[in-house]
Parts: C-alpha cells; sequence; structure tokens
C-alpha cells in the first residue's frame, strides 16, 4: 500500500469515543476503515456517514492542490457523494 493512496482523520461518536478513520483509495474505489483504539484491527465500513465522505472531499481538494492527486480523483469523488447521498451540498 502507498501512503498516497491513503486519507485518515480523527472523529468523535455521539457518545464522545473517539474514532479514527482512514480510507484507502485503490482501483478508483473509496474503502473506509475504523477502529476505536490504537492497537485494534481496522474493521470495514460498509456505509459511511456523509460527514467523512466531506472530510475525504475536503483531504482530496488539498491533495490535488499539492499535487499529490490528479484533479480526477476529485471529480470522481463527488460524482461517488452524489450518487450516495443526492440532497446533499456540495461546495
Amino acid at each position: 500500500m502507498s501512503k498516497k493512496a491513503e486519507i485518515g482523520w480523527e472523529r468523535r461518536l455521539e457518545d464522545g469515543t473517539r474514532l479514527e478513520v482512514y480510507v484507502h483509495h485503490t482501483g478508483g474505489r473509496f474503502r473506509f476503515y475504523a477502529r476505536a483504539k490504537r492497537f485494534e484491527e481496522w474493521q470495514p465500513l460498509a456505509e459511511p456517514p456523509l460527514a467523512d465522505w466531506l472530510e475525504l472531499l475536503d483531504a482530496v481538494r488539498r491533495r490535488v492542490q499539492r499535487r499529490k492527486l490528479m484533479p480526477d480523483d476529485e471529480k470522481r469523488l463527488r460524482a461517488s457523494i452524489r450518487e450516495r447521498f443526492p440532497e446533499a451540498e456540495l461546495r
């Protein structure tokens, strides 16, 4: 796995627990994984929430500006978000 294809962040659940999330980009698909503690195994997220998709979009935009990802990656991601969440407003 190349680090270029991985993007990660942390978020808090409703009950206040911390959750680490990372996304692996391979074959034109974005695969989400999560874990609650550092030494736990990464578990695939079947249906990530809109907030995770928007966090990923923000990270991809920053990487496109630094020329670490192609602009087409951002376009494909925006299309994936629109397909899953048609009501979402993307800026």
